[in-house]
Formats: structure tokens, sequence, C-alpha cells
């Protein structure tokens, strides 16, 4: 990671929810990033969602093609090299179920995967995806390693700064609690008085997390806060009851509350937030460097699989299907600055 960038200010809006076991051996390469297996079967003119999911997805096939009038709209030179270069930060454990080693222990698998590549069949272009440590990921586009990310990346008005964005998703955090706590978050950060919470470091949840703690302290009350450095920690920490519970992206924390539903220590999502605070829907985008020219031709392609179907195939193959957009838009309001 570059010297100038800090956790703090990359500010992640993707956590690791579960780990996946199988994701221990072989992936987590040197600098921070690795080519797992991305290639697939689908025919011309479709593309299979949900592949080896281990049960996290639906499979379902979806037909696709390369629309002329938006891939005109390309980067010449990304026109020319017939890919897209697809950046997820997903190392080292996965994040399902955005981003993981599928079934067969080798193949890349996830919604935030499968999105990237229904754009990139809208676009007549090869995906070829790279993972990469959540830093490393916006390194890598930094770089040109990366043409955009696709991994649950919040749009920020800080971020704005450096790149730019084509919006496909709401930003909703969760809490997660056991399922026989009875915690219970109502919007309101009055409800944290008292509590010991998790979340991840550098991410947006953070953020807000730290201001709900900050104003709970002016108030004389308090919040604690305290950080896992995996997913196993974080979970035994939250069965023994050291934690009240875990804030992280709510699609992550729904899919492990699914998982864990039928085990002894089953969880429950505790109430949700908008990722963008209190009075702004938060955005989750694909993401590319800033002035690339790619934020149109993505948001183009996007809004065609919306106003063709094929996007909310994606979503409800993935039990995503509440995370829905209308519209796909160019750099629309994000988190501001002065809470991002």
């Amino acid at each position: 990671m570059s010297a100038h960038f800090t956790r703090r200010s990359l500010i992640r809006g993707i956590t690791a929810a579960t780990v996946v076991a199988t994701l221990a051996t072989g992936l987590a390469a040197c600098g921070g990033d690795s080519d797992a297996a991305t290639t697939t079967s689908d025919s011309a003119g479709t593309v299979t969602v949900g592949r080896l999911s281990n049960g996290a997805a639906k499979e379902t096939t979806v037909k696709v093609s390369e629309v002329k009038s938006i891939s005109a709209e390309l980067p010449d030179a990304i026109r020319k090299s017939g890919k897209l270069v697809i950046g997820s930060g997903t190392l080292p454990s996965g994040s399902p179920p955005l981003g993981f080693v599928g079934s067969d222990q080798k193949t890349l698998t996830g919604s935030e995967i499968d999105l990237g590549r229904l754009v990139a069949a809208v676009l007549g272009l090869e995906p070829e995806v790279k993972r990469f440590t959540w830093e490393n990921l916006f390194v890598g586009i930094d770089s040109g390693k990366v043409n955009v990310g696709f991994s649950n990346i919040t749009d920020t008005e800080e971020r704005k700064q450096k790149y730019e964005f084509a919006s496909y998703r709401k930003d909703d955090l969760a809490f997660e609690t056991l399922k026989s706590s009875k915690f219970a978050f109502d919007g309101d950060y009055k409800t944290l008085a008292g509590r010991t919470v998790s979340v991840g470091a550098g991410t947006n949840q953070e953020r807000i997390l730290l201001d709900w703690q900050k104003k709970l302290q002016s108030e004389g009350k308090k919040l604690t806060i305290k950080y896992f450095q995996d997913n196993n920690s974080l979970y035994l920490a939250l069965n023994s009851g050291k934690i009240d519970a875990y804030l992280g992206p709510s699609p992550n924390l729904a899919y492990h509350a699914t998982q864990t539903a039928s085990t002894p220590n089953a969880t429950r999502i505790a109430g949700q937030y908008s990722g963008a605070g209190a009075s702004l829907q938060g955005l989750i985008a694909a993401t590319a460097k800033k002035d690339s020219g790619l934020a149109k031709p993505l948001a183009d392609a996007i809004n065609h699989l919306i106003e063709n179907g094929q996007y909310a195939k994606w979503l409800a193959a993935w039990n995503l299907s509440h995370d829905a957009l209308a519209k796909s838009e160019v750099n629309p309001p994000g988190l501001p600055l002065d809470n991002s």
C-alpha cells in the first residue's frame, strides 16, 4: 500500500462477514493480489450467475449480449484490449455472498463478480477478475492494473477526489447479534448505550460507529468498540457474549445469519442503517480511476441490464433483491466529506 494511503483514507465499504475455510490455501499472493481462476463455460450470449456458490445463490443462466451503442462509449485502449479487468478486494478470506472462492476450491464466484461479468458482456469485453486485499484493490485501480472495482465499494465524496462511480446497489449496514439476544437497533444511536459492538477497521461503518460513540460520550454514556483480525475471532466473541453485536454490510451479515440458522449459535439481523448516514441512502458503485472515461459506459451497461430484466435476475439469484436500484447514476451524491 502506498505511504500516502492510510486505512482511514481508504474507508472500506466492505468487511468479510464469514470465513470460508477452503480459502486458506493458495490465495494470499505476494503484493496482496491473486489471479484466482475465473474462467467460465458460458455460451455466446449468456452469463450464468450463482455458479459454484455452495448454496449462497440459485444458479441462473441470463441472456445478455453486447450493445454496440454502449460499447462504442468505451475508452479506445479498453475497447481495443478486448477485456475488462475487474478488481475484487476480497483477499484473504473471502466475503460471501459478494466475492469468494467457489465450491470447486479454485473459481472466484460471488454477486459482485457476477455483475462485473454481466456488465462486461454488455460492453462486448472478456471479463478478467483479479483479487486483492482491500487496500491493494485501490492501489490496483490507481496503477491501471485494474479497470474497475466491483467490490461493495461505497460511493463517498472523499473518494470522488480520485475515482468515478456508476451506482448499482443500495449500501445498507446491519447489526448482527445472537438470535437469543434482546438487542435491537431502531436507527437511534442511543440504543447502543452500554453495548459492546465490533466493526471492521477503516470502514464506513467504523466511521459511523465512532461518531455515535462520540455523541454518547458527550452525553455521559459509553459505547465500547472492539476489533478482531479475523471472522473466526469475531464470531467466537459474539457467541461467548464478549460483544453484543457486529456492525457490517447487510448482504454479508444476512448471508451469515442464514448459514447459522440451524446451528446452536444462530444469529439474526437486529437492525439496519444506510451506509451514508441518516440523511442519505448509501450507494454501492462500480469504481474506476477519475477521468478514466469508464463511469458513463458502466452506468449505461448497468441501466441496460436493469431495463431488460437481467439485473433483477442477478439480484434474485443472490437473494439481494431488497438492494435494488431503479437506475444507475454517474457520480451520484455520496457519503458526505464530514462523515467519510
